[in-house]
């Protein structure tokens, strides 16, 4: 028997279309759409038996791209892409014009001519984040979640009033997973706390042409577009 199963491309943009169609929105403090049952079960084990493992930092400053930690990142480039078909089949998906319109009619934003930048993130006991809005660049954020353990529910992402206060927590339920469009006001981070085992999510989004870290886009030759 093959393991893992890698569900096709079109199995895996109808499963996330209908995702997104049935997404909750919710305004406060800012807005942000809620989604449960993202993708297949089977692509979101393939990509939990990835054979990449957790990157050991020592010490996270409440943010990613520090120092030395910034090269220890995991992102779907074309080389991991040809190495894991589980890698391929998810960029082929999120990077299918009927996604891109999705993502442009539910977040009212103009995705042509973006790119396509996922991360596999693996975070560690003493892993957080520091509250933070993305930047500009980013057309959208999608943080999925694929946490697993006693405690993993608990994971979610900390979002935060315009005053930095602490307002609420979303799920980390996994195969769960919350899109938002980034602003001044879209604060948001990872208050420490334990994480016994691995806080496992990704991150996708769609980036200007002017994004600078071209090693990090899965196709940094093929931008989006919402045309067939």
């Amino acid at each position: 028997m093959e393991f893992p199963v890698v569900p096709e491309v079109s199995d895996i943009v109808r499963h996330f279309g209908h995702a997104l169609v049935a997404a909750s929105v919710d305004d406060q403090p800012y807005r942000h759409w809620l989604l449960k049952d993202m993708i297949p079960v089977e692509l979101a084990t393939a990509v939990l038996v990835l054979p990449i493992a957790p990157p050991l930092i020592d010490e996270c400053g409440g943010v990613r791209d520090l120092n030395d930690n910034n090269r220890k990142r995991c992102f779907f480039t074309p080389e991991l892409r040809s190495q894991f078909p589980t890698c391929e089949a998810f960029a082929r998906a999120m990077q299918t014009p009927a996604i891109a319109r999705q993502f442009a009619e539910t977040c009212q934003i103009d995705v042509e001519g973006s790119y396509l930048r996922m991360e596999y993130i693996q975070d560690t006991n003493g892993a957080w984040l520091k509250p933070h809005h993305d930047v500009p660049e980013k057309l959208f954020s999608l943080v999925l979640y694929l946490c697993t353990g006693p405690e993993a529910a608990q994971w979610g992402t900390d979002i935060y009033d315009n005053q930095l206060r602490w307002v609420g927590r979303s799920s980390a339920e996994f195969n769960s997973a919350v899109i938002f469009v980034p602003g001044e006001n879209t604060w948001h981070g990872f208050e420490q706390r334990p994480i016994i085992g691995v806080r496992r999510l990704m991150e996708i989004n769609y980036v200007s042409p002017t994004w600078r870290d071209r090693d990090q886009l899965a196709f940094p030759d093929q931008p989006i577009t919402c045309r067939d």
